[in-house]
């Protein structure tokens, strides 16, 4: 049975290598937020609160938030945030590094910083690099990184699971 997972990713320029790797199916992830649907809740006065609202609906019943680490996916503000979220609610939490894998346009990116080297781990104090993992997929194609994923991501999502239980 597939996991249920939260998927976190800087969405403008990640969402088509993030819309492939849901693809895969070895894992359940939530459904990505619309462009429209997106605006509808950034919107307004209160939309600080309504996007913190979204982000917990959407991990509800999920075990394990899979970041997936583009060019620029680091120190972004709700990224952090579903990062500490997921973290502090008792989830599994790992980063796929994708800038290998190409966008809609064939198009690869650089590799972008660890976004867990950002986060400090509340008890320790240390970063969550020191519990997190954040694995960069090997090959050197496109094809080869993303067949790379498809036979890791549901062993690294258990090790997520695994690593958090242990760090209560």
């Amino acid at each position: 049975m597939a996991r249920r997972c939260f998927y976190s990713f800087h969405y403008e320029p990640d969402d088509w290598r993030a819309s492939t790797i849901r693809q895969i199916g070895a894992i359940e992830g939530n459904q990505p937020a619309t462009d429209n649907d997106w605006e509808s809740v950034a919107a307004g006065v209160y939309a600080e609160e309504k996007i913190k609202r979204w982000i917990a609906t959407q991990m509800q019943g999920r075990t394990c938030t899979i970041v997936l680490v583009g060019a620029g996916t680091a120190k972004r503000k709700w990224i952090n945030h579903e990062i500490i979220k997921s973290w502090n609610d008792g989830l599994g939490v790992v980063g796929i590094r994708i800038h290998g894998l190409k966008d809609r346009f064939g198009q690869t990116s650089a590799m972008g910083e660890n976004p867990f080297d950002h986060i400090t781990h509340g008890p320790s104090k240390k970063p969550l690099t020191s519990l997190v993992k954040c694995y960069n997929p090997g090959g050197s194609t496109s094809q080869e990184k993303y067949a790379w994923i498809s036979q890791h991501l549901a062993n690294a999502v258990e090790e997520a699971i695994r690593i958090r239980n242990s760090n209560s």
